[in-house]
């Protein structure tokens, strides 16, 4: 699977063949086609391409800088007991959970000897390299949907960002070689962790975001077949603007401004559970907190 540069910019038909190409769940492809499909109508306005996290394949092996547009899709939320499960979403092109490949063949990170870590902004095992950005803190506490709601303890969380140029490691151009803002943490008895790491940048077509999957315990956390559930949560807008603004950040600006929730491919039907809670500052650095319930 190759990503190619050329300005950032790629058909729908390419699209589709790269996110047919992934070894992902058969229910998130299809819902990620069926999506891709109704959105052909509208791809003459605006110069959009389609796609959750767009990515091309050619017989050159070269990644690139993630590009989106605006196609919706659809999740479900499910309320059990007194909280609302956190919506199923695509996991997008760059899990590097071993359900596709980057230019050199399958890529699983939740194998590798160093990924167990709570600060994910330096690369780990051979690689070396550290991600620059606004310091941030995401504390999340994961709860059990089956079991009135109660504190999941002892399960794990893997979780990955885009780099503040929105590039995602082991996949992007000039960051194959890295695979940081990557790490796997597993909950304390009140089904709390935590990971240190910058704030993500905001790359063309998509809200600035997180991505995550829940695995039943630390031991099963190795595979994809065994996670009980992929999601994504965002951040206020006003928090990303204070961030974008400091060093660094430059190309968010105007990729953030032309996006919104109501046009992200993913957010557009909601996001009450994914909008973490944030306090800090640009300065000293923020927190973002966010409970997510599951069905474990």
């Amino acid at each position: 699977m190759e990503f190619h540069d050329d300005k950032h910019e790629h058909s729908l038909a390419n699209d589709l063949v790269a996110m047919l190409n992934l070894n992902s769940d058969r229910r998130q492809t299809m819902r990620w086609l069926l999506a891709g499909a109704s959105a052909l109508p509208v791809l003459g306005c605006g110069g959009g391409t389609s796609g959750s996290e767009s990515t091309t394949t050619s017989a050159a092996a070269t990644a690139t800088t993630p590009t989106t547009t605006t196609t919706t899709t659809t999740t479900t939320t499910t309320t059990n007991g007194s909280c609302s499960v956190i919506p199923e979403e695509t996991g997008g092109p760059y899990p590097a959970d071993g359900t596709n490949s980057n230019g050199s063949g399958v890529v699983n990170v939740l194998t590798q000897s160093g990924v167990v870590r709570s600060d994910i902004r330096s690369s780990f095992g051979n690689a070396s390299g550290t991600a620059a950005g606004v310091p941030l803190t995401i504390k999340l506490q994961i709860v059990n949907a089956n079991n009135n709601c109660a504190p999941l303890a002892n399960a794990a969380i893997y979780l990955w960002h885009c780099d503040r140029d929105g590039n995602y490691s082991l996949y992007s151009t000039g960051v194959t070689n890295q695979n940081y803002l990557r790490g796997v943490q597993e909950t304390d008895s009140s089904g709390n962790l935590t990971f240190t790491t910058i704030y993500p940048g905001c790359y063309s077509g998509r809200v600035p975001h997180v991505h995550f999957e829940v695995y039943p315990s630390l031991a099963k956390a190795t595979t994809a077949a065994s996670r009980i559930k992929t999601s994504q949560f965002t951040f206020p807008v006003t928090t990303s603007n204070e961030v974008y603004a400091t060093s660094g950040y430059s190309a968010s600006i105007k990729n953030l401004a032309a996006i919104s929730f109501a046009t992200d491919n993913v957010f557009s039907d909601g996001y009450a559970l994914q909008m973490a809670t944030i306090s800090g500052n640009a300065i000293d650095g923020y927190a973002a907190t966010l409970t997510v319930a599951v069905t474990a």
